[in-house]
């Protein structure tokens, strides 16, 4: 229970800041949506974040996550002495070294080649939202570089279990975009570049942000020569575990690629639609998954490094019924309510009818993956912790496999939906992977914690199917009755509503059959009182 509560109060903690961060990453989208719409420069600039992004995903998170902190980690357990904070210190300012040089020569060939980069996106119907795109990307292709080092910040702060300054960047960076986007429109060729602008600009803020709370550890930022940055045992370590897992995770991203590749050549706007469906996918896994993911790491280290199994295993299973007690119910609202969630959040400007109906399309498909998506991140960290990067490898490159194949096919007959419904697929298999491959480790326990997910998801499922129960037959009710008084009242009012009943439901029956995860917060609130 102890470890419960730990767990919970570090969640809350976290989960405040990146809530605060999707809201405002919602509303940079919404400002996206009034702006641009669902309009073929929509498309030019969503393309045009995408590959600063995939490369940002790739590298940066993804070496931070899966190689960096537990590398980090083990330096801070080992550090005795003064010896061992220099090699520490060494360690930082190699990998310092190496994040920068390697960033800074990959963004320089990105924007040399941007054009051909851009030929897999658009086809010859395309050339003027490509020749925008183009413009695009080269404005925030060093996006990359200073992202990078704000994860590298991140990765230190992570370590000394600090998530408060790394939680409150992406705050600083959506809300710097949303504002460079209406103050500088005006004086842009279109608002895109006003956008592009604002990315960039928050990006070198996010990494400043930081800088001073892993200076007030007693770390130094330093650049060493490349040959002893290339030839130090702590980055040769984190280079040995991020390669195998740059291809799985190159796999997992190539996802986006082609789906977008797919979405441009299937209609104006459709590569749009898919996006704003994301947006709101990503603002509840944002709060949730990756809050967890992120929190769970060190801790999942600690005890594989010790041996802790038995915690180990415990500490998987609560991430596993936290995610499930948000996304479930979240998935079975969501789907009730989607018309009007679509139509509250983004119908203003030249996001038109037309874009409603677009994005109603797919995020039908997307919204029934959330669940296997957040459990697919929660996982990942159970591998990385026994520095275990070719099972992520192995799934991700199936994963890729069946999305690919998927996508295809079912693009062809449902179109943008086809497309989110095979990435939906695509996480349900990838999910079952990472179980089966974890189950190989003869010390873990994964039957236990697949027995008391499985009954607890199941009894999560149950209950938002009793709380969904009077909004399908209120909703249409209130939502007539609050017609024709503006956009925020007539979809604003039944969304709260609606929202309102179905979660009293829900938390009067966890309430009532003494969920843990309800003592738990309810515990912790007294507490603080």
């Amino acid at each position: 229970m102890k470890k419960n509560r730990s767990l919970v109060a570090k969640g809350l903690s976290l989960s405040f800041l990146t809530l605060c961060s999707r809201i405002l990453g919602l509303v940079r989208e919404m400002t996206k949506a009034h702006f641009l719409g669902t309009s073929a420069l929509s498309d030019a600039f969503g393309i045009a974040f995408q590959v600063p992004n995939f490369c940002r995903r790739l590298f940066a998170e993804n070496s931070v996550s899966v190689a960096f902190i537990p590398t980090f980690k083990k330096y801070l357990t080992e550090m005795e002495d003064d010896d061992g904070r220099q090699k520490t210190q060494e360690f930082i300012s190699a990998t310092f070294t190496l994040v920068t040089f390697l960033t800074v020569l990959f963004v320089s060939l990105g924007m040399l080649f941007t054009p051909l980069i851009l030929r897999l996106f658009f086809n010859d119907a395309y050339q003027e939202a490509m020749s925008e795109s183009v413009i695009l990307t080269r404005i925030m292709f060093p996006y990359l570089v200073v992202i990078s080092i704000a994860a590298f910040f991140q990765g230190i702060l992570n370590g000394h279990k600090i998530f408060s300054p790394s939680g409150f960047t992406p705050i600083l960076f959506n809300a710097i975009v949303i504002a460079a986007t209406y103050l500088l429109s005006p004086h842009t060729a279109n608002p895109a570049r006003a956008m592009a602008i604002g990315v960039i600009t928050g990006g070198c803020v996010q990494a400043l942000f930081q800088l001073p709370f892993v200076l007030k550890n007693g770390w130094r930022i330093t650049f060493i020569s490349l040959r002893r940055a290339f030839t130090n045992p702590g980055t040769r370590t984190v280079l040995k575990l991020i390669g195998p897992t740059v291809i799985g995770m190159a796999a997992y991203q190539l996802n986006d690629i082609v789906s977008s590749a797919l979405a441009t050549r299937t209609g104006e706007g459709v590569y749009s639609s898919i996006q704003y469906s994301l947006r709101l996918q990503e603002l509840i896994l944002g709060i949730c998954a990756v809050t967890i993911g992120t929190i769970i790491l060190p801790d999942l280290t600690g005890f594989a490094q010790k041996k802790q199994w038995q915690d180990f295993c415990g500490m998987l299973t609560l991430a596993i019924k936290i995610m499930a007690a948000i996304a479930i119910p979240i998935t079975f609202y969501s789907l009730l309510m989607k018309k009007s969630i679509i139509t509250l959040v983004f119908a203003s400007g030249r996001f038109n009818e037309n874009s409603i109906k677009l994005t109603e399309s797919v995020f039908s498909f997307h919204i029934i993956g959330l669940f296997f998506i957040a459990v697919n991140r929660i996982t990942a960290p159970a591998f990385y912790a026994q520095q275990d990067t070719k099972s992520p490898t192995v799934a991700g490159l199936v994963n890729f496999a069946v999305n690919i194949v998927a996508a295809v096919i079912l693009s062809r007959s449902l179109g943008g939906g086809g497309i989110a419904l095979a990435l939906t697929l695509a996480s349900i298999v990838n999910m079952l992977l990472l179980f089966i491959f974890l189950g190989r480790n003869p010390v873990i326990d994964v039957g236990s914690v697949i027995k008391s997910s499985i009954i607890y998801i199941a009894k999560i499922a149950l209950f938002s199917f009793i709380a969904a129960l009077p909004v399908y037959l209120l909703k249409e009710k209130i939502i007539a009755l609050c017609a024709g008084r503006g956009r925020l009242f007539s979809q604003g009012a039944p969304v709260c509503a609606t929202a309102f009943i179905f979660a009293a439901v829900g938390v009067l029956l966890l309430a009532v059959s003494r969920d843990p995860l309800i003592e738990a917060i309810t515990h912790k609130i007294r507490k603080s009182q």
